[in-house]
């Protein structure tokens, strides 16, 4: 088998450690987190920005699509080349450029681990805020990508708001410089503009990070019930109180017992829902909000509210909601997690839709929410090898979905519209408000050849929901 013309091109380009083509080499990039497959036509590992200046010069001249790749965590099938054309891997520019602790920033290429940057900055009492449940995987990059959020969003923000400037370069080659090393410059806001584009607009090569300070005290809770309906009572409670957690998850029971089972985090049995709630701040502060919290909890009929008493206690429990996803695969061959957002004074009344939902279509689903913002992560199990299972997953989905949007929700909180939702977008936006986006679109990108077919419609849907089923997935 012989290369194409386009790969010979790329070869010389980059060099032959650097361009991927064979088909057994391409299909470890067809697929992301969201399982819907489709094969580049190349995919190529560049080292430096010049390099990716070369990949979408070229890609320009051939008229190729041209997707950009972080590290393939994606839920939403953002990294998918659904086109074909050039996957760009950024697996070989991930160095961290430059660490500035006095004004709280870093410089870092974007295929730096992000759970990496708060590594090479933890000794100094900093590290970088989003913490998605793969930030032990995904790339800062993908991060900005997708505008990743995580369970400490509900203090902190989503990634957005950790991002001072991005370098871009653009699908004919030029290099623009949004943002600043600083706060508040001039002008339109095009690194807000940039950051959740979904690499629609530009290819980001360089990030520049806002770095927080590690806090002077941590408290952990886990508060447990018995009757699954009391965990998002007692989240609307903590709210109306005006405290705000650094983090307040939600796990039902079923998903619980599978994360138990698999890392033994010290989550109870037999329980129908946990509360992970977590408060971090000045040491008084801590311990009064800790208190209150507890307190509400109990008024809401926690049967019992535990507090980590370690470093290594809090960890456990957090190891546990980071890897709940991987627990559930171990008992279902395929489950769809979902990412809706509500508002958070209606998480029981959703909590007990999704549960008529389960009822209606026969299928077992798992509830882990950020609970503290509205956040849902429905998990559908399913296997995709029945075609009755699969179409019943289908219409669940597309319920829990609409009902999202009818009590006044969104789509996504932090997966990412990619290819899962873009036909569902003119649910929340109007014919005018997409055809906007379509113009602001081509600015950046007119000829559509930066990551197609995703985030914007390609159908008009008239209001009606699409889900269609992959193997291992939901599309």
């Amino acid at each position: 088998m012989k290369p194409r013309p386009l790969v010979r091109e790329l070869t010389r380009l980059l060099g032959p450690d650097a361009v991927l083509w064979r088909t057994e080499d391409v299909m470890l990039y067809e697929y992301d987190g969201l399982s819907v497959t489709a094969p580049p036509e190349a995919v190529v590992l560049p080292s430096t920005t010049e390099h990716v200046v070369g990949i979408v010069k070229l890609a320009a001249r051939e008229g190729v699509p041209v997707v950009a790749r972080g590290a393939g965590t994606g839920l939403s099938g953002g990294s998918v080349a659904m086109e074909g054309g050039i996957v760009i891997g950024f697996a070989r520019m991930k160095r961290i450029i430059e660490i500035d602790i006095e004004n709280l920033r870093a410089r870092v290429q974007p295929g730096v681990v992000n759970m990496d940057l708060t590594l090479a900055v933890g000794d100094q009492g900093c590290y970088f805020a989003p913490d998605p449940s793969s930030q032990k995987a995904c790339t800062i990059g993908g991060n900005v990508a997708e505008n990743a959020g995580g369970p400490h969003t509900l203090a902190y923000g989503v990634t957005t708001n950790h991002i001072l400037g991005l370098e871009v370069v653009l699908p004919d080659g030029e290099i623009i410089h949004t943002g600043a090393r600083f706060w508040d410059r001039p002008g339109y806001d095009l690194t807000g503009f940039v950051v959740g584009s979904e690499g629609t607009l530009g290819i980001v090569t360089e990030i520049t990070a806002r770095l927080s300070r590690k806090p002077e005290a941590v408290k952990t809770l886990l508060a447990i019930y018995d009757d699954v309906l009391d965990a998002p009572r007692t989240v609307a409670a903590i709210t109306a109180r005006r405290i705000t957690p650094a983090a307040l998850e939600m796990m039902d029971g079923f998903t619980l017992r599978a994360v138990e089972a698999a890392f033994h985090a010290g989550f109870p049995m037999d329980s129908a829902a946990v509360l992970l709630i977590e408060v971090e701040g000045l040491r008084e502060t801590v311990e009064d909000d800790a208190d209150q919290i507890e307190a509400i909890c109990q008024e809401n009929h926690a049967r019992e509210v535990r507090r980590a008493k370690s470093a290594e206690e809090r960890d456990l429990l957090w190891r546990g909601r980071k890897n709940a996803f991987g627990a559930l695969g171990r008992i279902s061959p395929n489950y769809y997690v979902q990412d809706g957002v509500i508002p958070r004074t209606r998480l029981p009344e959703m909590l007990g839709f999704i549960g008529q939902v389960g009822q209606k279509y026969q299928l077992r689903i798992g509830n882990i929410f950020h609970a503290g913002d509205g956040n849902l992560h429905p998990l559908l199990m399913f296997d995709a090898r029945d075609k009755d299972q699969t179409v019943r997953v289908t219409k669940a989905a597309g319920e829990i979905m609409a009902k999202c949007v009818e009590m006044g929700g969104s789509l996504t909180g932090e997966h990412g519209v990619g290819i899962e939702k873009r036909d569902l977008m003119p649910l929340i936006f109007s014919a005018d408000d997409l055809e906007m986006m379509q113009k602001l679109k081509a600015v950046f990108n007119p000829r559509g050849t930066l990551n197609p077919a995703k985030l914007l419609p390609t159908t008009k849907m008239c209001g009606e929901i699409r889900v269609q089923i992959s193997t291992g997935g939901v599309l």
